[in-house]
């Protein structure tokens, strides 16, 4: 499906070059003499390697036809990241490179999207917040009640993030899969 140059936003998957890109920023930029243009930074899926291109206000783009496709995570092991398809029950293991930093929000029995072009998994979709266990945080500092201090907390999943005093090990919080950041105590 083609799309013009400013239709481009981050998320999408491009078919550039003989390759299919993902777009993670995109910039509109007028310069006061020439045409209208948008820069966009891509990322190839296949061998990780990013681009900054120039797209000109009328060229056209060929959007990638992305089928996503519920499935269920359900461990880790040597080889991957085995998911299960809620469909046909058939398991599908995705490799580290692929879900990009995303694993340390995988929880077992977790429902995620995976997104699939022509058959071949090429990256998943997590939902925007997940509630995981603090399994060790740092001790509060007696008296910082009144600052908005963090301290710093590992989940049960083995990523850290930044927490409030408040928060001890053993809780359950709510995570920004976006940013990775602290919202609130489940």
């Amino acid at each position: 499906m083609k799309i013009s140059a400013f239709d481009i936003r981050p998320g999408n998957i491009l078919e550039y070059e003989k390759g299919l890109w993902r777009v993670l920023k995109t910039d509109f930029v007028k310069p006061g003499k020439g045409g209208a243009f948008v820069q966009v930074e891509m990322k190839n899926i296949e061998t990780g390697t990013k681009s900054n291109t120039r797209f000109r206000s009328g060229e056209a783009m060929e959007k990638a036809v992305v089928e996503p496709r519920t499935m269920q995570y359900l461990y880790a092991d040597a080889t991957g990241y085995v998911f299960m398809d809620n469909e046909n029950f058939e398991q599908l293991i995705l490799s580290e490179d692929l879900l990009e930093g995303q694993t340390g929000y995988l929880l077992p029995n977790t429902e995620i999207q995976v997104n699939l072009h022509n058959e071949r998994p090429i990256g998943v979709e997590l939902p925007p917040v997940v509630i995981l266990e603090v399994r060790e945080a740092e001790p509060s500092i007696k008296g910082q009640t009144a600052t908005g201090s963090y301290k710093s907390a590992q989940m049960e999943t083995g990523i850290t993030v930044m927490v409030p005093q408040f928060v001890n090990a053993g809780e359950k919080i709510r995570v920004n899969t976006v940013d990775g950041s602290y919202i609130d105590r489940a």
